[in-house]
């Protein structure tokens, strides 16, 4: 299983501006690689080295640093690519094809740049790193990560890492191959509701509630919306920056959530069943001052990260259909649109049980999820003699 650790870079005053020089130098040669990809029909990498190779040396680029800058333009077009092959930019006449189509791919000056271990080199014990720049290999660049953070980097650390600069501090992005967990068999499975008042809710009575995240959104956008009005460069640099902080903020609660859940299904030696609720934004229709709100609901992430922390603990993970699970009452199976009273309440109409309709559909979530499991999973009943 691949997980990525970001550490922080503390260059002094003399490695700092080699950093910066390099990033925007990288960059620059990349654009001018893409405008010949773009200019030669896309060609395949090994071609497009044979276009640009010598030139980027002569730029300054070293070796390595070349072959990766190639790489990162003929991957950018295969992004692209994929992506209109999939629709994601409209069909064919649509104006954002056709914006995308029309002109070579651009990076920005501060756009991330891989390193191998050719051009990388990590000290753990003294928390330092040795990279190569325009102006030489730098050494001795300071960094600060947790202690889990440099465990999982001295233990499992392979492949690239990008150097990426965000307003003015340098990060670098390690891949690491984790191995994951052998799987247990699970007693049982934990059922989880997601919403967006309440952001998860368990079949064992943990409730996250989203009251706190959803004020956080509300002021961001209140003060998105003076930004925009104001309109300066200040005003614009400080939207990007309220962007990424209301990002940070969100993926926290997640990692948070997703934590306690996988804590729990592994000290129960349980399953954790999830709402299959991809294509929900699609199905559904809402006025629109509660377009926002469905649109900033980050389901997708907090189930990425349920799935790979309970890879790492061994825990099984099931996705579910999440047809009529609202609807459906926990103890008798009645299945009524009336059923579901209020956002809050539920009140079967066969037998009358009153519960929370979150819990409720956290309890069918679970019945779902061990139906699933038990259908996929190899029987162990002794062979008919």
């Amino acid at each position: 299983m691949k997980i990525v650790v970001e550490v922080k870079l503390m260059p002094d005053a003399m490695q700092a501006p080699v950093l910066g020089c390099t990033l925007r130098a990288i960059n620059e040669a990349a654009n001018w690689v893409s405008a010949v990809a773009f200019e030669r029909g896309l060609p395949r990498e090994f071609e497009l080295r044979k276009y640009t190779y010598a030139e980027l040396k002569e730029r300054g680029l070293g070796a390595q640093a070349a072959q990766h800058t190639i790489k990162k333009v003929r991957d950018a077009y295969t992004t692209l690519k994929a992506n209109i092959r999939a629709g994601h930019l409209g069909g064919p006449g649509s104006k954002r094809r056709r914006r995308a189509e029309g002109k070579p791919i651009g990076f920005r000056p501060d756009a991330a740049q891989p390193y191998d271990d050719r051009c990388l080199s990590w000290q753990y014990d003294a928390k330092t790193v040795s990279l190569w720049t325009t102006g030489g290999r730098v050494k001795n660049i300071p960094f600060a990560c947790s202690a889990g953070a440099l465990k999982t980097l001295r233990e499992h650390r392979q492949g690239e890492s990008d150097l990426i600069e965000r307003d003015g501090t340098y990060y670098l992005i390690a891949t690491c191959d984790v191995p994951e967990a052998d799987m247990i068999d699970p007693d049982r499975f934990i059922g989880v509701d997601l919403g967006i008042v309440n952001i998860a809710t368990t079949s064992t009575g943990y409730c996250a509630s989203g009251r706190g995240l959803n004020r956080h959104r509300k002021r961001q956008a209140d003060l998105r919306r003076k930004l925009q009005a104001k309109g300066t460069r200040s005003a614009k640099r400080l939207l990007k920056k309220r962007n990424r902080r209301e990002k940070r903020h969100a993926a926290n609660q997640n990692h948070i959530i997703a934590k306690t859940i996988v804590t729990e299904a592994e000290r129960t030696s349980s399953g954790i069943s999830l709402e299959e609720l991809k294509g929900i934004r699609q199905r559904v229709r809402l006025r629109k001052p509660q377009r926002a709100t469905l649109h900033s609901w980050a389901f997708a992430q907090l189930g990425a990260f349920i799935v790979y922390k309970a890879k790492r603990a061994g825990v099984p993970v099931v996705f579910v259909d999440s047809a009529y699970t609202s609807q459906q009452c926990c103890e008798c199976g009645h299945i009524e649109k009336k059923n579901r009273v209020s956002q809050v309440l539920f009140t079967c109409r066969n037998c009358w049980v009153v519960a929370h309709a979150d819990r409720n559909a956290s309890h069918n979530i679970a019945r779902k999820g061990e139906a699933v499991w038990n259908a996929g999973r190899e029987s162990r009943a002794s062979a008919t003699p």
